[in-house]
């Protein structure tokens, strides 16, 4: 099974910020990785009056679009899909990195910001780590907002092994 880990936090704490300078952290080590974006609303990808958007306007289930260097599916649910689901969809990668999934099962780094919040949305149980500009008064390994490297080196540790 592929590991997964969650980040997780308040809105406009920085967790897309963060993603954005661990994955390439992560892909320097070796590593491949995949990532999953939880939206709490509904999004869409399609643009109204594209190819893809009149097949779904159509009735199909299950949309694909493919090119030479991208393929996005599009399936119509009537319930969201669980990330263990989506996990499973997931193949050729050595982690799953999550933003958001809040209340699903995979361990969490928590993002948080004095500015924002002096509370953390999880318990230390769920937790592998913190991100924060603060401290927080929990047997958990907390990192600098910046300490980019220290957060792959725990994520080595604990879910990948180092590779050769």
């Amino acid at each position: 099974m592929i590991p997964i880990v969650s980040v997780v936090g308040k809105s406009n704490v920085g967790k897309t910020t963060l993603l954005e300078k661990l994955i390439p952290e992560i892909k320097r080590r070796g590593y491949r990785v995949a990532t999953v974006k939880h939206d709490a609303h509904s999004f869409e990808i399609d643009q109204p009056g594209k190819d893809t958007w009149r097949h779904r306007q159509a009735g199909s289930d299950l949309v694909v679009i493919s090119s030479k260097d991208k393929l996005a599916l599009i399936r119509r649910v009537h319930e969201e899909v669980s990330l263990t689901d989506i996990a499973n969809m997931i193949t050729d990668v050595d982690i799953i990195l999550t933003e958001g999934y809040k209340r699903g099962p995979a361990p969490k780094i928590e993002v948080s910001r004095r500015a924002l919040s002096s509370e953390l949305l999880c318990t230390a149980q769920e937790l592998v780590a913190i991100v924060a500009d603060q401290r927080f008064d929990l047997p958990v390994p907390q990192f600098s907002l910046d300490d980019v490297a220290g957060i792959a080196d725990l994520l080595e540790a604990r879910f990948l092994g180092k590779k050769p």
